[in-house]
Order: C-alpha cells, then sequence, then structure tokens
C-alpha cells in the first residue's frame, strides 16, 4: 500500500515516484514516454494538474494537485498513475532492457503482483506555504543541475524548468497554482 498524507486545506503537493533499486529505466525515450502519456492522460481525463515536474534516470518528482481540490480524487489518480505505468515499464524493461533489469523487477514481486517497478510509497509532501511551494519547486529543477546531467535546469528536456523559467511549453501541460 502506497502511504501518502493529505491534509484538509492544503491541494498541492510534492510527490516522488522511484524505481526500484534505483534503476536508471528513464535513459531510454520509450521508458520515458509511458510516463508522459500517462501524465497527460492523468491531466486530460483525471483531473490531475501538474504544476512543476522533472524525470530523472531513476525516479520522477512532480508539484500536483487535483483540478477541483479533491484530494481524494488525488490519491486515487496517483495510484492508478502508478499502477498503469508500473505494468507498462514493466512490459517495456520485459521486452527491451537487459534480463539482468527484468531478473530485478521479477525479484521484487509482491503478494498482488508478480513483478515491482516502482519502490512501495511515493512521500507526499503537502506544500502548505509558499516558501516550502518554491522550495519544492527550485528542488525539482535544480535536480539534473545538481547530478552534473546539465549546467542549467531549463536545459534538462524532461523537466518543467523550461516552462518556469523562459515560458516554453513542454511534453506535459503545466498549471499554474491556483488554476484549473
Amino acid at each position: 500500500m502506497d502511504s501518502y498524507k493529505f491534509i484538509d486545506g492544503v491541494y498541492v503537493y510534492f510527490v516522488t515516484f522511484t524505481i526500484v533499486d534505483w534503476l536508471p529505466v528513464f535513459i531510454n525515450p520509450e521508458a520515458t514516454e509511458i510516463v508522459y502519456d500517462s501524465l497527460r492522460f492523468c491531466h486530460a481525463n483525471k483531473y490531475l494538474r501538474i504544476h512543476a515536474y522533472v524525470i530523472m534516470p531513476n525516479h520522477v518528482h512532480l508539484l500536483v494537485s487535483d483540478a477541483d481540490f479533491e484530494n481524494e480524487r488525488l490519491g486515487k489518480t496517483l495510484t492508478e498513475f502508478r499502477k498503469f505505468t508500473g505494468n507498462k515499464l514493466a512490459e517495456y524493461i520485459d521486452a527491451n532492457l537487459s534480463e539482468a533489469l527484468s531478473q530485478t523487477t521479477r525479484a521484487k514481486q509482491l503478494n498482488d503482483r508478480i513483478r515491482q517497478v516502482w519502490q512501495p510509497g511515493w512521500h507526499a509532501e503537502a506544500l502548505a506555504s509558499e516558501q516550502f511551494l518554491m522550495q519544492k519547486l527550485n528542488y525539482i529543477h535544480e535536480n539534473p543541475v545538481k547530478k552534473g546531467f546539465v549546467t542549467l535546469p531549463e536545459h534538462w528536456r524532461h523537466s518543467s524548468a523550461g516552462y518556469w523559467i523562459n515560458g516554453e511549453i513542454g511534453e506535459i501541460p503545466i498549471v499554474p497554482y491556483g488554476e484549473g
């Protein structure tokens, strides 16, 4: 069961989804596209509002909310996102990546599935103040810089930094805070 805590009156959350054993699955464009497609679907069909994101080689950070500020629906959407992308990524790993990566996901099987792609939990943090929200926004965008992948946040293709810094439209529809 995923662990998360939603707080009444707080509607924007920082969440992290990490691949088991920190496997670098998102170095392949096809795996990254699975996440993009699912986020776009959740935005269009499940009221998910993405305020910021970064896809790193082995994890994803998001600032998200529900369009109508319904935390219960947000929790359900994020659970469904993890389940759907986990299944798709497992299929992709089995068909396209090394046998060692496939065996790693199978070695982590749980009672309700034969393989596990995402680590348990998503570490939801309520962003109850503008200061905390900005701290997490900067953390997300600086992640590829701190890892040495790029020198400027807006140079990382799999991030909303280009939107927030230069107003660029990227792979994921970004919704400024408080807008539906």
